[in-house]
């Protein structure tokens, strides 16, 4: 077992020392992102939380974001009412539900 153990703990430091070799040129923006996001002083919170709502304090940024997560309830709740409608069509209308499943495939099929 100890075997497997090591051949591990090689490939995660072979991985480790590769992905620190990709990222060389980025590593002080990435202590300073680690300094932040670990909220190393004090005045890290407050200040993200200011960002963040500079960012999205403007209406035309707001009004984006909002329409974002309107259309994505609602392709949401298209999906589940069709998902609905097919498992309620296979209850009460195996017929249907099957000619319905043959056309859709072989549609998929066709295109």
């Amino acid at each position: 077992m100890a075997e497997g153990d090591n051949r591990s703990s090689n490939l995660l430091a072979v991985e480790t020392a590769s992905l620190e070799e990709q990222l060389q040129g980025w590593g002080e923006v990435m202590l300073m992102a680690d300094k932040v996001l670990r909220w190393e002083r004090a005045w890290f919170p407050p200040a993200i939380m200011g960002v963040v709502s500079l960012l999205f304090l403007t209406t035309e940024q707001q009004q984006r974001f909002h329409e974002i997560c309107s259309n994505l309830v609602k392709t949401r709740r298209r999906a589940v009412g069709w998902w609905k409608r097919l498992f309620s069509l296979k209850e009460e209308k195996p017929k249907m539900y099957f000619m319905t499943m043959i056309i859709s495939l072989a549609a998929v099929a066709w295109v």
